[in-house]
């Protein structure tokens, strides 16, 4: 073979190697840029300021490396949450707008409103970022130190203690519900418009019981300006480890946990949900973010997919039998 031949053939096998490694290397280029291309929105279907609003601002400082195009907390309110939850379910489907939610618009409220807009079971679950304990709280001037002399009086007084809720369907309507179907006590329904108002009266002694998450409450029951005698977990709460649970109290199935889910919009493919899970999961095991998430009386989560499909099928069945037999609907 000649000088020149042999020098031709030596730039077509060069040449060739180009290709193929260009080749090679286009396709997960081209996979990350789309991923990314847009800013990741995280709507929440709740007002500022709360628990549901603060957790996924926590997470959204931990993974913006991986969102060039930025993070964006998008505040959706309405409803009871379907605002939100009615925009989520019109996005695109691919990963780049995501429903951070309390359990309303994920679990609860197709069991309680008459129409909706969206169909809550064709969510593609992402993970559960984070569970808080409910509680019973009481009032101080309540004639009462302890759980089962609050149920004593509760019997002796039927339809005579009152108890807020954050409003008809929320959270703690619900859970009240629960209680008084599992100890066969009545109470009256005093309806607010969410945590504060609620809390405030319960602190002045406007109304007897509050069923209250215990990042709300905790602050308080430390005060001394209010009772809280039992919570609705399976282990006691690092936020106030010297009150009980509810099966330490013989009632185990008092379990009312507010839980914060992320879902994708109905036909999302399960590889962004895994890819979504593993950046979520990723910046709940940092331990600043643990931190930062006891501080709401959160435990930080981290569920798969799957297992996260699977709680909220489980939670949304406990709730549609208590709305059934309490009879609670809403327009």
């Amino acid at each position: 073979m000649t000088h020149s031949k042999m020098a031709i053939q030596r730039r077509i096998v060069i040449s060739s190697m180009v290709l193929g490694m260009c080749s090679m290397m286009s396709t997960p280029t081209f996979a990350q840029t789309d991923s990314t291309a847009k800013p990741l929105r995280m709507v929440v279907p709740f007002p500022a300021g709360g628990t549901a609003d603060v957790l996924p601002r926590i997470l959204a400082e931990k993974m913006r490396d991986a969102y060039p195009a930025g993070i964006l907390i998008e505040n959706r309110t309405g409803a009871g949450g379907n605002v939100g939850g009615e925009f989520v379910a019109r996005a695109e489907p691919d990963g780049t707008t995501l429903l951070v939610s309390p359990p309303g618009p994920v679990a609860i409220n197709h069991n309680l409103y008459k129409t909706m807009t969206f169909d809550p079971t064709k969510w593609v679950p992402i993970t559960v970022i984070a569970t808080v304990p409910n509680v019973l709280a009481v009032s101080n001037k309540l004639p009462v130190s302890n759980f089962n002399e609050f149920v004593a009086y509760l019997k002796a007084n039927p339809e005579k203690v009152s108890y807020a809720s954050q409003g008809n369907g929320s959270t703690s309507h619900l859970t009240a519900n629960l209680f008084m179907q599992l100890t066969g006590t009545r109470m009256l329904h005093v309806p607010y418009r969410g945590t504060a108002p609620a809390l405030n009266d319960l602190v002045s002694g406007q109304v007897d019981v509050f069923f209250d998450n215990i990042a709300s409450s905790a602050q308080f029951h430390t005060a001394k300006r209010i009772k809280v005698l039992a919570v609705a977990d399976t282990r006691r709460s690092r936020a106030l480890p010297d009150v009980s649970t509810f099966s330490e109290l013989n009632l185990p199935a008092m379990q009312a946990v507010t839980f914060f889910s992320v879902v994708a919009p109905p036909g999302t493919p399960a590889t962004v949900a895994r890819r979504i899970h593993g950046q979520l999961a990723a910046a709940m095991a940092l331990p600043d973010v643990k931190e930062k998430f006891a501080a709401q009386g959160a435990e930080p989560g981290g569920q798969t997919p799957e297992n996260t499909a699977t709680f909220i099928q489980n939670e949304s069945a406990k709730w549609k039998k208590v709305i059934s037999t309490a009879n609670v609907t809403l327009d």
